[in-house]
């Protein structure tokens, strides 16, 4: 074969085609991100979902939560508020336009305590307060536990009950200090330095109960994450739920999820026995911890594929699709409506301003006729967004067994029952039946062509 003649083959992508392959690579390559900006352009069509844009003083993108989203929060976002939001990289295809779809939104005032957590917690991290090389190692059998919260609260009522059942001999030094407030971390600081002084415990437990951000923000300050570090004692840190995490948590030498966990964890057992069974059960909820991590992973795996595979992914874009197009019908029907709205005063100005009597009869016939062609004009871009409207619905209609009624479709019969599918098969005043999606008409023949 010749070789100046070969042509090589090329890939070619349809626009719908090329769409979904960046949406899908997109989806793919980032992780969920926290955005921070001001609302814009915000709305909410009839079926629920939010669009809007999050912009700050150098740049703007593009938002939408859809409804299931959007039903959670607790408060509706307006145009000018400060929000954060979690979202995911998208591509609305209707548009081929980037845009980000939210997951959840926040208001920006815990946006910035978690700014100010992050910002303390990579200053102390490049310090190395966290390295787990200098962490010191909690006594297998502690001679003394020190308990560092408040008095009155539920933590030190659930330590105590927890090392009751399970080492009620082992001494126990409280110490007690406010746990939220303005000076609460540092008298929890004060607090420690004392317990150091003493040296009645080797190893201390500094704990409170669950609560917003907001809340354990004492044991986010900065005063009392040096103050852990410093401390010569071992420390560990059990602040609030499974859930919650603070600075504290990661200077401690220990983080246990609860403060009954943290009992559990420095209080020993009673019998070798049931160290032994303790050992086993640990070691037995590690492999399942492993096998079901991989197991997550796995099943995120399959997730994962699963949701760019689903239909419910398209529909959302679809319905998106559908909104914009409302809205843009609304605006241009608005516009529309304004502009010969203005025309007409115009024309009822100028009939006004004429006074001999036939060009006043000539100007109202001039403005009836006018008034009829705005009629039919707004009467044809309506039937014309109609049937737009209506084919649309009629694409995800298509799987119903009564569609075609639906669509407006009737079955004519005679009185015989057979079915009319030629005007030349009935006659004039003849009555013929008409059969709907819903119920029958009775019908007269006045005319046919």
């Amino acid at each position: 074969m010749n070789q100046s003649s070969y042509t090589p083959q090329k890939e070619v992508y349809s626009v719908s085609r090329l769409n979904s392959e960046v949406r899908s690579l997109l989806e793919g390559s980032f992780p969920l991100l926290w955005v921070e900006g001001e609302i814009s352009n915000f709305a909410s069509p009839s079926s629920g979902h939010w669009y809007f844009t999050l912009k700050d003083p150098a740049a703007q993108v593009r938002c939408a939560m859809f409804r299931n989203r959007n039903q959670l929060l607790r408060f509706r976002p307006e145009n000018g508020q400060q929000v954060m939001i979690r979202a995911r990289v998208g591509l609305y295809e209707g548009r081929g336009e980037f845009q980000l779809i939210a997951e959840h939104m926040e208001e920006s005032g815990d946006g910035a305590l978690r700014r100010a957590f992050e910002a303390l917690k990579q200053k102390l991290e490049h310090e190395g307060l966290f390295d787990t090389t200098t962490k010191k190692a909690l006594p297998q059998l502690p001679q003394s536990i020190g308990i560092i919260t408040s008095p009155t609260g539920a933590a030190i009522r659930d330590v105590l009950s927890v090392l009751k059942k399970r080492f009620p001999s082992l001494p126990v030094v409280i110490y007690p200090v406010p746990v939220q407030g303005e000076n609460a971390a540092r008298e929890i600081a004060d607090m420690i330095h004392l317990a150091e002084q003493r040296q009645e415990c080797d190893v201390l437990l500094l704990t409170r109960g669950g609560g917003s951000l907001e809340d354990l923000w004492a044991f986010n300050e900065e005063v009392l994450a040096r103050a852990i570090h410093q401390c010569q004692i071992p420390i560990v840190s059990a602040v609030g739920h499974e859930v919650d995490f603070t600075i504290a948590d990661l200077v401690a030498d220990y983080r246990a999820p609860t403060p009954s966990a943290a009992a559990e964890h420095l209080s020993p057992d009673q019998t070798e026995w049931m160290h032994t069974l303790l050992q086993k059960t640990r070691l037995l909820q590690r492999l399942c911890q492993h096998h079901l991590h991989r197991q997550q992973q796995q099943l995120q795996h399959f997730n994962s594929r699963l949701q760019h595979q689903h239909p419910g992914t398209r529909l959302k874009q679809w319905a998106q699709r559908l909104d914009d197009l409302e809205l843009r019908y609304q605006r241009a029907h608005q516009y529309f409506l304004e502009k010969k709205q203005h025309k007409l005063e115009q024309l009822s100005a100028r009939l006004y301003r004429q006074s001999p009597e036939n060009r006043l009869q000539q100007l109202q016939q001039r403005q009836h006729q006018l008034w009829q062609r705005l009629q039919r004009s707004i009467d044809i871009k309506i039937n014309d967004s109609k049937q737009s409207l209506i084919l649309l619905s009629r694409a995800l209609d298509t799987i119903s067994p009564l569609a075609t009624l639906h669509r407006g479709y009737s079955i004519i019969q005679k009185q015989d029952m057979s079915i009319v599918t030629d005007h030349k098969q009935v006659k004039n005043n003849e009555r013929l039946t008409a059969r709907l999606a819903e119920g029958e008409l009775t019908l007269r023949v006045e005319n046919k062509e």
